[in-house]
């Protein structure tokens, strides 16, 4: 009995948030089908132009857009940004550098700070458990 290879395929909001995109601004056929692994890696690896174009003009989803403004997703609902941003409207945020944009790039900066002292913490641990097993 052979067993047949299933095509693994996603739900186009899921290959959207993949690919980086925001999915009401993808081509109406990459909405209303199911994307395949494969045909993921091919949009990854040979990106057509409407997807180039979305990268590189928006509107780009929330997690994009709060990474280009170096904060977090929880500090664009903070400031009140819910919807989708181009790339121009970003640069125009950043180049006006609001007060609530500082006040979140610091937070993030804080936060990423927190995480690698207790990343290194745990690895220090980590070491002084193996450490002392070796030694038993």
């Amino acid at each position: 009995m052979t067993s047949r290879k299933t095509t693994q395929t996603m739900k186009p909001a899921t290959a959207a948030k993949k690919l980086g995109v925001y999915l009401e601004a993808t081509p109406a056929e990459f909405q209303e089908g199911v994307v395949s692994r494969d045909e993921l890696n091919e949009l990854q690896a040979s990106p057509p132009e409407w997807l180039r174009d979305l990268r590189r003009n928006g509107p780009h989803p929330r997690q994009v857009v709060a990474a280009k403004l170096g904060i977090s997703i929880g500090g664009l609902a903070r400031a009140g940004l819910m919807d989708p941003l181009t790339t121009e409207q970003i640069n125009a945020i950043k180049d006006e550098n609001p007060e609530w944009l500082q006040r979140e790039r610091a937070t993030q900066a804080e936060v990423k700070k927190e995480a690698a002292r207790v990343k290194k913490e745990a690895t220090a641990k980590e070491k002084n458990t193996e450490a002392e097993q070796r030694r038993s």
